[in-house]
């Protein structure tokens, strides 16, 4: 049902401020309850985006969650008055979109944004499905989203049925199977680097160096402690630097028997580089740090060795 200008902003205010209760009033203690005993004994084993979203959990006060709990209130009685007017509503999934970099310099504004017209969906508890709606000028997808009060999530699928019937919608692009990920790359950071004692295990399946590389400026390394061939640990952390690398290559059968051979406490996960890509690499779990020497200030495991 559509609604004059003045009574849509009316009714969609109520929901714009409960999407920004999502991540800015008390409901992020509860994420921070979760993991309170991590974030206060190594913080630096959380991701740097996730531990700014959940830090400030710590300082909120029982107070600030009853307020809470009492504005929502208010905010989903609005709302419920809404479909007194309203059907369904029809937003963008989401209003935009950006590049990968452009995420990495301003992660939980970006995803905030992303998430405008349908971050209060679950406080409010509403029924929604998101449906293809063609495509920006950029040539990115866009989308909509159809929402409804709880419990209406057949008569939304029926209406979304009866939108892409009636859209028109351009044909999909037929599939890439051209660049299929028949190989991956993989980053090292320590004793899989070239003349160190686990570079075999690269070689002897075929690997191909790819260059030399950096990590983007927000890692730390630390020489683990007991490990034999001595390795490092590599951490995100929000206060880190760039750390010296290699990439290699490797076809999928033999990053598989290669990933099967890592040991704990290391990982195989995913390393952000310095131009903002990302590649599979060596990561580690919190255990790892337990007696480890930082050496992030060396910039590398070559530089730490040579030290030595």
């Amino acid at each position: 049902m559509n609604l004059p200008g003045d009574e849509a902003v009316e009714h969609l205010e109520p929901l714009l401020e409960a999407a920004r209760l999502l991540y800015g009033g008390p409901w992020v203690a509860e994420r921070t309850a979760a993991v309170a005993g991590l974030l206060e004994g190594n913080p630096l084993a959380i991701d740097p985006v996730v531990r700014e979203v959940i830090a400030p959990g710590s300082a909120m006060l029982a107070s600030d969650l009853w307020n809470g709990i009492y504005r929502l209130a208010e905010l989903a009685r609005a709302a419920a008055a809404m479909w007194a007017d309203v059907d369904a509503l029809a937003f963008p999934t989401t209003g935009t979109t950006y590049r990968v970099a452009e995420l990495i310099e301003a992660p939980v504004a970006l995803n905030s944004n992303l998430g405008l017209y349908t971050n209060f969906v679950n406080l409010l508890d509403m029924a929604a499905v998101a449906v293809p709606a063609g495509a920006r000028s950029n040539g990115t997808g866009f989308g909509i989203t159809l929402i409804g009060p709880a419990h209406t999530d057949k008569a939304l699928m029926e209406l979304a049925g009866a939108y892409l019937s009636a859209a028109a919608l351009p044909p999909l692009p037929p599939l890439d199977f051209g660049d299929r990920m028949d190989t991956v790359k993989l980053a090292v950071v320590g004793a899989h680097l070239e003349g160190m004692p686990l570079h075999w295990q690269l070689t002897s399946r075929g690997a191909t160096f790819v260059g030399a590389a950096t990590t983007a400026p927000n890692y730390r390394l630390y020489a683990m402690a007991d490990s034999v061939p001595p390795k490092p640990a590599l951490v995100h952390s929000g206060d880190g630097a760039a750390i010296a690398l290699e990439l290699y290559e490797l076809d999928l059968a033999s990053f598989g028997s290669f990933v099967a051979e890592v040991p704990p406490p290391l990982a195989i996960g995913t390393v952000t580089l310095a131009d903002g890509s990302s590649v599979k690499g060596f990561v580690a779990e919190p255990r790892a740090l337990t007696g480890a020497e930082d050496i992030t200030h060396l910039g590398g495991w070559r530089a730490y060795i040579a030290s030595r």
